[in-house]
């Protein structure tokens, strides 16, 4: 009764190819570290932007966006860009080239509040920035990732 299949089931496949869960594994890795430098460069960008003058004061409530809430919301819409990248590697052909589209049209719309955001100049210039350099960080390394032959 012990057939390869039982085997492989056991045992994984015998070709030595990764399976599904650790090529999952190792782009979720790859995600969390450039999430980290995302966030961290993020932050450190915004703590340039502010020594240099910009108040990132939204008009709209007044409040001021603090240094925390740009490592959050880095943070949060990087680990949703991980979580796409990983369900385009499960179910789609080309997972690096949909990322890629889905990635950069996402990053298009992300610049769309901080436009609208009725607040001056120099914070809208610097909230552009920072949605540029969380996607600099991201995008490339997630596609890369993607794009690694491992099946």
């Amino acid at each position: 009764m012990n057939s390869t299949r039982d085997t492989e089931l056991v045992a994984g496949p015998a070709s030595g190819r990764p399976s599904h869960i650790h090529r999952i594994r190792g782009l979720a890795g790859t995600g969390v570290t450039a999430m980290l430098a995302a966030m961290a460069g993020t932050t450190l960008a915004a703590a340039l932007a502010r020594s240099a003058g910009v108040d990132f004061e939204i008009p709209d409530g007044g409040e001021t966006i603090p240094l925390s809430g740009v490592t959050v919301v880095t943070g949060f819409f990087s680990f949703v860009g991980v979580v796409i990248a990983a369900a385009l590697r499960r179910w789609s052909a080309r997972p690096a080239d949909r990322f890629g589209w889905t990635a950069l049209a996402l990053t298009a719309l992300s610049l769309v509040p901080p436009l609208i955001s009725g607040a001056n100049a120099a914070t809208i210039t610097a909230l552009l920035g920072l949605h540029l350099v969380a996607a600099a960080v991201m995008i490339p390394v997630l596609a890369r990732s993607l794009r690694a032959r491992t099946d």
